[in-house]
C-alpha cells in the first residue's frame, strides 16, 4: 500500500482528549554517545521505582480500555503486536523486560511508550509501513524509550514523588509534547517552565532511542534500512503536506542529523533479505476491511484479487473472505477459505476467520475443532483461546467452557478477560456466587477495587454458595478490604 494513501474512512481527525494525550508523554527519544545524557545512575529509581512507574502505567492502560473510544479490543490484532513486540525485546537491552503492545484505531502516524512498559501503536502506522522491517523500527525505538527510562529520567529531577503529581507532570509533558487541545489546561497545572525544560532533552533521547533501537532490530533479524527507510518517507510527505505534517514528528522530533544517523548505520550493515511474515500482511488487510463499509471492501479486494496487485495472495483472499464474512455473505466467505486453505499457509488469524465462518454458520462443533487444532499450534494466541471459549459458550456448552476457562487461567491469572469469560459462564449456568467471584476478580483486573469488592459483597447475599465458596468469599473480601485501607492510607503516595 503507498505510504500516504490511506482509505477515505482513514482520513485524519482531531485528538480525542485527556487519555491519549496522557499516553504520548513518553514518546521522547537517540543516536548521541550515552555520555552526552543525563547520568541514568540511580537518580531516576530512586524517585521513580519500578513498581510505582508499574502502577502508573496500569493506570494509564486501564483508563485507555475503559475510555478511550479509538483503543482497537482485537485480540489477533495484538496478539500480533505483542508477537513482534517481544521479538524486539528479547533482542533489546532488557530481554526479561515485561511490556504490553496494543493498537489504537488512528489513521495518523504515532506510536508512543508509557510507564511500564505500555507501548501503542496508531493502525495508521501499521497500514503505512510497506514493510514489517519498517513497523519493527517504530516498535525498537519505542522500547528503547523505556529499556533506557527516558520518562523517569525526564521527571525524577522534580523531587515530589506522589503519584498522582508524577500522572500530572506526565499529562503536562505529553500535552506539551502532541499539540492537542488539553495543552493549555495540562501545562497550567503542571509548571509550564518545568515542561518546557524538560522538551529540551527531547533531542537527546531520541537520538538514544534510535541509536539502542537499530541495535535491537540488528540482533532480531530485521531490516535495518526499515527505520530510516520509513521516517525518510514520512519527512518527505511531511514537505508535500506542511498543515498536515505526521502527528508523530510532534512527539518524536526529526532532524537531519537523525535521519543521517539512521541512514548510515543501515549503510555500515551487512545487506539482508527480509520477508515481512504472513501475520504483518493479515493484520494490514483486517484492518482495511474494517476501515471501510462491507461492500466497498469485498470490491477492493476482489479487484486486488484480479489484477494481482498483491505481495501476498493469502493475504488478499483472506481480506476478500473477511469482507464477505462481515457482509453477512457465508457462502462466498466459505468459498474463498477454502481457496486460502489451499494454499498451505498457517496463521492463528486464518484459523480464527475459519471458525467464525463455521461458527456463523451454525457449526459449532466444526468450528471448536479448528480452535483446538490451532491452539496445538499457536499455544500463545489469546485470540483462539477466547474464540474457543466463546464458541463453547454460544453452543451452550457450558460446563466444557468452565473446565477450559479453568485450565488457562491457571497458566495466566492475570488476563483480566478470562475471567470476564468465566463470569457470563457461570451466569448462563445460574451459578451466582462464583458468578460474583470471577466478576470480582475482572474488576480488580482492571484496576476498579471498589467494583470488585461490590461484587464479594453481592456474593455474600446469594443463596447457592455451599460452606467453601462462601468462605473464599468471605476470605477475598478481606484481602480486598485490607488492601483498600492501604490505599486510603497512603493516599497513592508511592511510598
Amino acid at each position: 500500500m503507498d505510504a500516504m494513501k490511506l482509505p477515505h474512512s482513514l482520513k485524519p481527525r482531531r485528538a480525542r482528549g485527556a487519555v491519549l494525550a496522557l499516553a504520548a508523554c513518553v514518546s521522547l527519544a537517540g543516536n548521541a554517545q550515552v555520555n552526552d545524557l543525563p547520568d541514568l545512575g540511580e537518580s531516576a529509581r530512586a524517585e521513580l521505582s519500578p513498581q510505582m512507574e508499574r502502577r502508573i502505567g496500569e493506570s494509564i492502560m486501564n483508563e485507555i480500555r475503559l475510555r478511550e473510544p479509538g483503543y482497537v479490543d482485537d485480540p489477533e490484532i495484538n496478539d500480533y503486536l505483542g508477537r513482534l513486540g517481544r521479538r524486539l525485546v528479547e533482542a533489546s537491552a532488557n530481554p526479561t523486560g515485561e511490556f504490553h503492545f496494543f493498537a489504537i484505531r488512528d489513521n495518523t502516524v504515532n506510536a508512543f511508550a508509557m510507564f511500564g512498559g505500555y507501548i501503542g501503536v496508531n493502525t495508521g502506522t501499521l497500514l503505512t509501513a510497506q514493510s514489517e522491517s519498517e513497523l519493527a523500527g517504530v516498535l525498537a525505538h519505542e522500547i528503547a524509550h523505556v529499556t533506557q527510562n527516558h520518562l523517569a529520567r525526564q521527571i525524577a529531577k522534580e523531587k515530589q514523588n506522589t503519584i498522582p503529581t508524577l500522572i500530572a507532570m506526565a499529562i503536562g509533558v505529553l500535552a506539551a509534547r502532541s499539540n492537542t487541545s488539553v495543552a493549555a489546561g495540562a501545562m497550567a497545572s503542571a509548571q509550564a517552565g518545568m515542561i518546557q525544560a524538560q522538551l529540551a532533552y527531547s533531542r537527546d533521547f531520541e537520538r538514544e532511542a534510535d541509536r539502542v533501537g537499530f541495535q535491537s532490530l540488528e540482533r532480531a533479524g530485521f531490516d535495518v534500512h526499515g527505520m530510516g527507510d520509513f521516517f525518510e518517507r514520512l519527512q518527505k510527505a511531511g514537505r508535500l503536506y506542511e498543515n498536515n505534517a505526521p502527528v508523530y514528528f510532534r512527539s518524536h522530533p526529526l532532524t537531519v542529523e537523525r535521519l543521517s544517523d539512521m541512514q548510515n548505520r543501515a549503510q555500515d550493515s551487512p545487506y539482508r533479505q527480509v520477508v515481512s511474515s504472513l501475520d504483518f500482511q493479515l493484520v494490514r488487510a483486517k484492518l482495511r476491511v474494517q476501515a471501510l463499509p462491507p461492500k466497498d471492501a469485498r470490491a477492493e479486494f476482489e479487484r486486488l484479487l484480479e489484477e494481482k496487485k498483491y505481495v501476498s495472495e493469502a493475504a488478499v483472499r483472506y481480506g476478500l473472505a473477511y469482507a464477505l464474512l462481515r457482509a453477512r455473505d457465508l457462502e462466498g466467505a466459505r468459498r474463498v477459505s477454502a481457496a486460502l486453505e489451499a494454499l498451505r499457509v498457517e496463521s492463528p488469524i486464518l484459523a480464527g476467520l475459519a471458525a467464525s465462518i463455521g461458527e456463523q454458520s451454525g457449526d459449532f462443533a466444526g468450528a471448536q475443532e479448528i480452535y483446538r487444532q490451532a491452539l496445538l499450534r499457536f499455544p500463545g494466541a489469546r485470540s483462539l483461546v477466547y474464540g474457543y471459549a466463546d464458541s463453547l459458550y454460544a453452543a451452550g456448552s457450558h460446563r466444557q467452557a468452565l473446565a477450559f476457562l479453568d485450565g488457562q487461567l491457571a497458566r495466566d491469572p492475570s488476563d483480566f478477560r478470562l475471567f470476564g469469560l468465566q463470569a457470563k459462564t457461570y451466569a448462563a449456568l445460574g451459578r451466582r456466587v462464583p458468578q460474583r467471584r470471577a466478576q470480582a476478580e475482572y474488576y480488580l483486573l482492571q484496576g476498579q477495587l471498589g467494583a470488585a469488592i461490590e461484587q464479594l459483597q453481592l456474593a455474600q447475599k446469594e443463596k447457592d454458595g455451599d460452606f467453601y465458596e462462601l468462605s473464599a468469599v468471605d476470605a477475598r473480601l478481606r484481602e480486598l478490604r485490607k488492601l483498600q485501607m492501604e490505599e486510603e492510607r497512603k493516599g497513592m503516595n508511592g511510598g
